[in-house]
């Protein structure tokens, strides 16, 4: 049995680390906004430097042609998966891609950005690590914890690398709903390592089965219009490169049907919390973690209108387009978090905790 103290270690990390992953979700958000994935060629450093520069004077002379031969290589590597995996038809447009070949130029504010998304990245790893290391406390009372702890910590890796290739290609936009989804269950497994090490013991349904059905489907919803909501970010992209990043109040108008889906579904996700927050005021105390974890998520929802109205009608400003996602992903952990605390704990003896 782990004692108290190491409960409590985990528990502390774990929750530094939830926090972390959201300041990664806003981070990736940001650099996606500014467009800045390419502000940092090179890794693990940044134009060589542990410190990047902060003008074109600290630039080693050859760096275009250096950083473009570096990412002809790393798409040339991922085009071979493709092959391996079946897809040869987008291996063959990878290699033909010539977009990659124009060198970005240099933007110390995008630079920048990009470094403090990586640096936020990495700490987040490092505790991952240690979560992962002091999950293992717990392997006799509940072996799933560890489990669990080191997927993530695999997932976490995977991430990184799939983000080097959202930046480094062109043309795999559904890249970029894969990085997101995977950033989500990254999130929902350490919120359920921190709900089950928190919690203890065997757990049973405490609400009503319509409750529980409600909020499954409630948090489905809300993951399927976080998709939508990335394929929109893709068509936008595409649009944005196809007017050279000009005439951005037009983007909108050219996103076509998926962006009328991605909104056509908000107005689900809002019916949809409405009905589940009568439920849940119905079966659970005012003052319970139940009903502010409903009231939680309604604020976010609030936060999100005002953001996707501000994206609508103010021509896509980037401070919106990174806070809808982090609304997005804090709306998606709170709704998670809520299904996890339908449960009741019941402890060996069989009394209820």
């Amino acid at each position: 049995m782990s004692t108290s103290a190491e409960k409590n270690r985990f528990l502390k990390f774990n929750l530094i680390t939830i926090i972390l992953l959201f300041g990664v979700i806003l981070a990736g958000g940001i650099v996606r906004s500014t467009g800045s994935g390419m502000g940092c060629p090179d890794w693990p450093k940044c134009f060589g430097r542990y410190i990047p520069p902060t003008n074109s004077t600290e630039l080693p002379a050859d760096y275009k042609q250096k950083y473009v031969a570096g990412r002809v290589v790393k798409n040339q590597r991922f085009a071979k998966t493709l092959d391996a995996l079946g897809y040869n038809e987008l291996a063959r447009k990878i290699r033909e891609d010539r977009s990659i070949l124009v060198p970005e130029e240099f933007n110390a504010g995008k630079t920048w950005t990009e470094y403090l998304n990586r640096l936020i990245g990495e700490i987040t790893g490092v505790f991952m690590v240690i979560v992962a290391i002091f999950s293992f406390t717990y392997r006799k009372e509940n072996k799933l914890i560890p489990f669990l702890s080191i997927i993530n910590l695999l997932l976490i890796v995977f991430q990184a690398w799939l983000g080097s290739i959202v930046v480094s290609t062109n043309l795999v936009a559904w890249i970029v709903t894969v990085h997101m989804i995977l950033a989500l269950a990254i999130l929902a497994l350490s919120i359920a390592t921190y709900h089950m090490a928190r919690a203890g013991g065997k757990h049973v349904l405490n609400v009503s089965p319509i409750t529980h059905v409600v909020t499954l489907l409630t948090l489905i919803i809300s993951c399927l219009q976080i998709v939508f909501g990335t394929e929109v970010r893709e068509k936008i992209d595409a649009v944005a490169g196809h007017l050279q990043g000009g005439y951005r109040e037009d983007w909108i108008n050219y996103a076509g049907a998926i962006f009328m889906q991605h909104r056509d579904i908000a107005i689900i996700v809002l019916i949809a919390n409405v009905v589940l927050y009568a439920l849940i005021r119905n079966g659970f105390s005012r003052h319970g973690i139940q009903q502010q974890l409903m009231s939680f998520t309604f604020l976010m929802i609030m936060l999100q209108i005002v953001t996707g109205i501000l994206l609508s009608y103010w021509a896509l400003p980037p401070f919106a387009q990174a806070s809808h996602i982090l609304l997005a992903s804090l709306i998606f952990g709170a709704q998670f978090y809520l299904m996890l605390n339908l449960y009741t704990s019941v402890s060996a003896q069989g009394g209820k905790r």
